[in-house]
């Protein structure tokens, strides 16, 4: 009886020894496991980032664009001015923005691929007019907005608009 006494206490600790090394690895994985969620949680909070920078950008293109084709009493529309105006580079249209501006570094108008700075015609349009009655400022907007953390990040979003002009 004496001996399976102690061949039961040589048991208890060889059962803690295994037990100990369980733990261990199941530790490992845990953590393991965790940093791995970690870097999914700030991979997912950086994608929304962008998508709210993005919806951000294209609303204040938006408001850029009702603001130049709606504007204000006593201010100007920049689509409208003569082509002759843009050939020294874009217009700055920061000041267009009022409810969108927060993190937008630049808006500009300017002429995008018009080296030479001539009146082009319009392009196919569904309104009736006459031939050589009407030609075309063709304008590119371009925005700007920082994002992220430390607005390290940026979104840029362009538009094209023809803006129809009498001769």
């Amino acid at each position: 009886m004496n001996y399976t006494f102690i061949k039961m206490n040589k048991q208890n600790g060889v059962v803690l020894v295994v037990s100990l090394v369980f733990l261990i690895a199941l530790t490992a994985v845990a953590s393991t496991l965790m940093l791995n969620t970690t870097a999914d949680v700030k991979m997912s909070g950086a994608s929304e980032d962008k998508v709210v920078a993005t919806e951000e950008a294209v609303s204040a293109m938006d408001e850029v664009i009702y603001r130049q084709v709606n504007p204000a009493t006593g201010g100007s529309n920049a689509f409208a001015l003569p082509i002759v105006k843009f050939k020294d580079g874009n217009i700055d249209l920061k000041a267009a923005l009022i409810k969108t501006k927060k993190n937008v570094t630049t808006v500009g108008v300017g002429l995008p691929n018009n080296k030479y700075v001539i009146e082009i015609p319009c392009p196919h349009m569904s309104q009736a007019s006459s031939v050589q009655t009407l030609s075309c400022n063709i304008l590119r907007v371009q925005l700007d907005k920082t994002y992220g953390r430390k607005n390290t990040s940026i979104v840029q979003v362009e538009s094209g608009v023809a803006q129809p002009l009498l001769r």
